[in-house]
């Protein structure tokens, strides 16, 4: 039992038995084996053997180690040796004949891409960025270094937030127990901590600093990003527009670039509809603009000119200097506005579209992807399943629900939510990476990360897994009580929620502080719970089928194969208790 603010949990006994089989932390008297990959994924694979505690048995969760003799250098060696040197991933002689009868080079040579290759990578102590980090250095320890752009007043203040936030933290932990007492030598060898500012001319780089990324980086990634959905709308534009707009102009400036990839999101692409297909946008596209034009409506909105929105921002604070009330309120309420004109739901999903812009109008010389995944859940397999940092998109609901302070939502019970676990997505990234890089072909790719073309999650299945976790080990209240939960209930509005609970008993909702979170909740989640397009991946599956077995096993992220029900009850809930969940999830 551990403690949650005022709420306690009874940890369920797999989800003790699976982390501790996956940290390889077995006791000797316990027998345990590993077949990959794990039990959330379902394919044709073999499935994995059960773990033995105390004869109490337990899938286990134990990822595929990783294989650096994958690469190029060695593609002279046979495909026997190869499998038999692979025993840690094909464990019995049908899987080895199965190998080498469907083994085909080195694929995509992503592990070998990696090798050498100095990089400079934003967003690194975000969720994405952390992630991303930690499977480059385990899969190519020989890779060069990691220019991590880190915001600060100074050195030694980035140079804390690297010791704490990423070489400390239990992400790391694989990472730990490979290089033993030398792991923080490991990772001070290959982490370059850079004071930076995205929001600056020049990021904020020091001319001295400039020079080293300009003169030795081959790949920039971009993942940092401002994700509030209501943000101040000159904060969330210069970030996430004009932020990429001063990286890609320092890419351009770097001498052996080989790739400039970008992190967006699905939902860039507004409320389109039907497949929605993974095609970049252009200055001036406009979703509002879009729909008139499909619909021969007779009044066409005007074409989006970031030149122009960065005026009205300009005007709109110039118009507010003799006003000593704060221009935080007027910034979100423009950020919004502007957004529906232009006929995105909110300001991060219009000023992201608009990073994408300005990346495509900027790099037509240069090898540049951009990968858009939809809503990213904690990790299902690598580096161990679970691992989850900060409060995601559904995450709040689902909490806000396992405490029992209510079980209703606006949200239409069939649309599909588009979920996507983030160690997919970060395998997706490396991938088109080595795609793309060593290619060295000029121009710019698209690729979708999501599931509900191919392997949809609806809302009401997402809650009625989140029950069946809570009801089979429930939270405990500060009195020592379990809290009792009830199914969840969909309604179109608020207004029929109110209706639905003053026909009730009294007490449906505990507080009327829990109305104020439900209607808060309802409006930022709206644009996504009633959702009506479906996300093409046929670029991701296109990828996926240039990468060899050896590739799919480690770099996988075939969405297809996610077990819905496994995944959100064994591992995405409990991922959410043990690293989040705290006494107000607000």
């Amino acid at each position: 039992m551990f403690s949650l603010g005022h709420f306690s949990f009874m940890s369920p006994p797999t989800m003790n038995a699976t982390r501790l089989a996956a940290a390889n932390q077995v006791p000797a008297n316990y027998s345990v084996s590993f077949i990959s990959p794990p039990h959330h994924l379902r394919s044709s694979t073999p499935q994995p053997a059960s773990c033995t505690f105390n004869s109490f048995p337990v899938k286990s969760t134990q990822p595929a180690p990783l294989v650096s003799m994958v690469d190029r250098k060695r593609a002279s060696q046979s495909k026997r040796a190869l499998a038999v040197t692979r025993a840690g991933i094909l464990t019995t002689p049908k899987e080895r004949e199965v190998f080498e009868e469907e083994e085909d080079g080195c694929g995509l040579g992503i592990v070998e891409f990696l090798r050498d290759k100095n990089m400079l990578i934003t967003g690194t102590t975000g969720f994405v960025g952390k992630l991303l980090i930690e499977k480059i250095l385990r899969s190519q320890p020989d890779v060069g270094k990691l220019f991590l752009l880190i915001q600060g007043p100074n050195q030694e203040a980035v140079n804390e937030r690297l010791k704490h936030e990423i070489i400390n933290a239990e992400l790391f932990k694989r990472l730990k127990g490979v290089h033993g007492s030398s792991y923080e030598a490991f990772m001070l060898s290959k982490l370059v901590p850079v004071v930076a500012h995205l929001g600056e001319d020049s990021l904020g780089l020091e001319e001295k600093v400039q020079k080293d990324i300009v003169d030795n980086v081959d790949v920039i990634v971009s993942c940092a990003a401002n994700t509030r959905f209501d943000e101040r709308y000159d904060v969330a534009l210069n970030t996430n527009t004009n932020g990429a707009s001063r990286l890609v102009k320092l890419a351009r400036r770097c001498r052996k670039l080989q790739v400039f990839l970008h992190v967006s999101t699905a939902y860039v692409n507004g409320p389109r509809t039907g497949l929605i297909k993974e095609r970049p946008f252009f200055l001036g596209d406009s979703i509002a603009r879009e729909e008139a034009m499909a619909t021969h409506s007779q009044e066409i909105p005007p074409i989006l000119d970031i030149g122009e929105e960065t005026k009205i921002i300009k005007d709109t604070l110039e118009g507010r200097a003799e006003n000593t009330a704060s221009p935080t309120p007027r910034m979100k309420e423009l950020g919004l506005e502007r957004a529906k004109i232009h006929g995105w739901q909110n300001v991060y999903s219009f000023t992201k579209a608009m990073g994408e812009m300005v990346i495509g109008s900027m790099s037509n010389d240069l090898p540049t992807v951009i990968v858009r995944p939809t809503i990213i859940g904690s990790t299902i397999q690598d580096p161990f399943p679970g691992w989850i940092q900060g409060l995601r998109m559904a995450d709040p609901v689902i909490v806000y629900y396992g405490k029992g302070q209510f079980n209703v939502f606006t949200a239409e019970g069939k649309t599909i939510l588009d979920l996507v676990p983030a160690d997919m997505v970060i395998n997706a990234i490396l991938a088109a990476m080595a795609r793309h890089g060593s290619s060295g072909v000029a121009g710019l790719n698209i690729y979708h990360v999501g599931t509900s073309s191919t392997n949809p999650l609806r809302v009401d299945e997402l809650f009625n897994h989140c029950y069946e976790h809570f009801h089979s080990f429930p939270l405990i209240d500060s009195q020592g009580k379990f809290v009792h939960i009830e199914r969840m209930n969909f309604f179109d509005t608020l207004e029929a929620i109110s209706s639905y609970l003053s026909a009730g008993e009294n007490g449906r909702l505990k507080k009327a502080r829990d109305m104020h979170i439900l209607r808060k909740l309802s409006v930022t989640y709206e644009p996504y719970t009633s959702y009506k397009g479906r996300f093409d991946i046929a670029n991701a599956k296109k990828l996926m089928k240039r990468m060899s077995r050896v590739e799919r096993n480690i770099f996988t992220f075939d969405v297809a194969a996610i077990d819905w029900r496994d995944y959100i009850v064994n591992v995405h809930i409990p991922g959410l208790r043990k690293h989040i969940i705290s006494g107000d999830a607000s």
